[in-house]
């Protein structure tokens, strides 16, 4: 039973009886979660055909296009920048493993602002060439691969949300959740999920934008989405098990009352007044 404090959850590998069958290679999805609804079909089909044998590299192939063609690890040639690879080719070399799992889910459901994304990391690389230590854009450009989320919700829930007040993000403006949409984008984030725990927590960009299809948001972040966006770290913090709907325990009041979790927000932060700031301005801390 999931409680307020530390929320764990026991899974295990699918047995193997038969030695000619491959190994699942990752423990069993639970596709009755609210954030994998965008991505339970297609998921599924790729699970099942993984499961059956098939290499996740063809899985991804077969369930849905994408743009790019998933290719086996082992074709990445030594030396080769990943990102600069699949940039230049068109290919995206893929590992069996969950990880690798969202991230092709990830290219299918968000196919443009993957492509842009792909595009900003690869002029970053050519740019800089690889070094020890990423700069401010592919910091950010990283953490938004891995870790985002984009939330289409009224603007005082995300007023709220940048500003830490959680007794108004999930009290008395709760029933603004019900018109709000929160879809997870980082394949990393989608992978910690799978073992839920209540610190897990989203970077999460808003947008002015109506609830609705994945192909409606895909197509507006892609269209926004540049290095300079990003250099400003336009992320607020939200720990996902948090929105209602999503976890059961979030329904008792004392499951926020987690200051290690639910942060108050810095002192010399003033996210209201940073946000009336950039509201006209390309670096703008909302996608509109």
């Amino acid at each position: 039973m999931a409680t307020a404090g530390r929320l764990t959850r026991t899974i295990e590998l699918a047995p193997n009886p038969d030695p000619r069958t491959p190994a699942v290679p990752w423990p069993a999805v639970d596709w009755s979660q609210a954030w994998l609804a965008p991505m339970q079909r297609i998921g599924q089909a790729v699970d099942t055909a993984v499961r059956g044998g098939t290499p996740l590299w063809q899985a991804l192939n077969d369930a849905a296009a994408a743009p790019v063609r998933f290719i086996p690890q082992s074709a990445l040639p030594d030396g080769m920048a990943y990102e600069l690879f699949i940039a230049q080719t068109g290919r995206c070399p893929t590992r069996e493993g969950l990880h690798d799992f969202f991230n092709g889910l990830c290219w299918i459901h968000y196919p443009a602002t993957k492509r842009r994304l792909n595009q900003l990391q690869a002029a970053q690389i050519l740019a800089d060439g690889v070094r020890p230590v990423r700069g401010p854009v592919r910091d950010a450009l990283t953490v938004f691969d891995e870790n985002a989320a984009f939330l289409r919700a009224p603007r005082v829930l995300w007023d709220a949300l940048q500003a830490k007040q959680w007794d108004a993000v999930f009290g008395h403006l709760r029933p603004l959740w019900h018109d709000a949409q929160l879809d997870l984008f980082g394949h990393a984030l989608l992978e910690k999920l799978q073992l839920p725990r209540k610190a897990i927590t989203a970077h999460v960009i808003w947008l002015d934008l109506p609830a609705g299809p994945l192909s409606e948001l895909d197509a507006r972040v892609a269209g926004e989405l540049n290095a300079a966006l990003l250099a400003t770290k336009p992320f607020a913090h939200l720990p996902v098990l948090g929105v209602p709907g999503w976890w059961a325990a979030n329904c008792d009041p004392v499951f926020y009352n987690d200051s290690a979790v639910f942060r108050a927000a810095r002192a010399a932060a003033d996210p209201v007044a940073i946000t009336a700031h950039v509201e006209g301005q390309p670096s703008a801390k909302a996608l509109k």
